[in-house]
């Protein structure tokens, strides 16, 4: 099978370099020409244009920033792509645009699935990735080799735009939990309490054992922002995308609309290049908190608790 796969930013270089060890006949296409070099060396092919790269391939995965650049390169591409051949948009995308990616390519024979992704760029070396997938079972069940050769955990959740709805809900969640978790550290330190004392505490609770609150641990209570784990202005327009299919279908986002706000406020500031849990700066200077907690001492707290993990 000869695999296609437009967008090698850091995500997407990764995943088609695990493709590419996996024996894969790969042919690869980025904006830049250099991004192919690091998948090059473990044995992709470059194509010159996405038209050629449609037309010699028989599954296609993109991985892009989001609907408008899914949409350019997928009009390119479907210029060149044979009926029965597969587009897999692994991107964050909003669920019409699938759609409507969906309903073009069907006039030309091609099928397509959405899979949006889970793991961040750690995932994407180690291969722990889940994919939400939305569409037709049989298309699922021919690319699923080429899925497991990226993540571990696949999953069809329903027809197409699922997986976008999907992988919407999980990161909208997650970034609201974020909010929340700005505002209970700031109170609990600015009542007094020293902040890893707090986190020691609160992840023996109910929650805390569940591990609601490790979130924190890698950027928040350390206060290290700028080597990111996954950039503010992508998880900004993650939540945009999750407002706004909310108000497509009528759900009233109240507690979304406040997470929107405070992460456009802290983009406002120029940290979209940032981690995304920068955002939660903006409740610790309002409250005039400050949390910086050691990591040595951190990691003895989590280590202490591992028994019960």
């Amino acid at each position: 099978m000869q695999v296609g796969f437009i967008g090698l930013g850091t995500m997407g270089a990764s995943m088609a370099a695990n493709l590419a060890k996996s024996q894969v006949a790969l042919l690869v296409h980025d904006i830049r020409r250099e991004a192919a070099a690091p998948v090059e060396a473990v044995g992709a092919r470059w194509a010159e244009t996405l038209r050629a790269l449609g037309e010699a391939s028989e599954v296609v995965f993109t991985s892009l920033p989001g609907p408008k650049e899914v949409e350019a390169v997928a009009a390119e591409l479907l210029q060149g792509m044979k009926p029965g051949s597969i587009i897999v948009d692994i991107s964050t995308n909003a669920v019409s645009a699938v759609r409507a990616l969906h309903a073009a390519a069907a006039a030309k024979g091609v099928h397509v699935l959405d899979a949006p992704i889970s793991g961040g760029p750690r995932g994407a070396v180690t291969k722990k990735l889940a994919f939400f997938v939305g569409g037709d079972k049989a298309v699922f069940d021919r690319v699923r080799p080429l899925l497991d050769a990226m993540g571990d955990r696949a999953m069809l959740v329903g027809d197409i735009g699922a997986g976008s709805i999907a992988k919407l809900a999980h990161n909208l969640s997650g970034y609201a939990l974020n909010a929340v978790m700005a505002e209970v550290f700031a109170m609990g330190a600015k009542a007094g309490l020293e902040p890893l004392a707090l986190f020691a505490a609160i992840r023996q609770g109910v929650h805390g054992r569940r591990r609601t609150y490790d979130g924190v641990i890698e950027q928040f209570l350390p206060n290290s922002y700028d080597t990111p784990a996954f950039q503010l202005r992508l998880a900004h327009k993650d939540v945009s995308l999750a407002c706004a299919l909310g108000r497509e279908v009528g759900v009233p986002m109240r507690l979304a609309a406040l997470t929107l706000e405070e992460m456009t406020e802290a983009l406002n500031r120029g940290w979209g290049q940032r981690d995304s849990r920068s955002a939660m700066l903006l409740e610790l200077e309002r409250s005039g908190v400050e949390i910086q907690v050691d990591r040595a001492a951190l990691q003895a707290v989590i280590e202490a608790d591992g028994a019960e993990a």
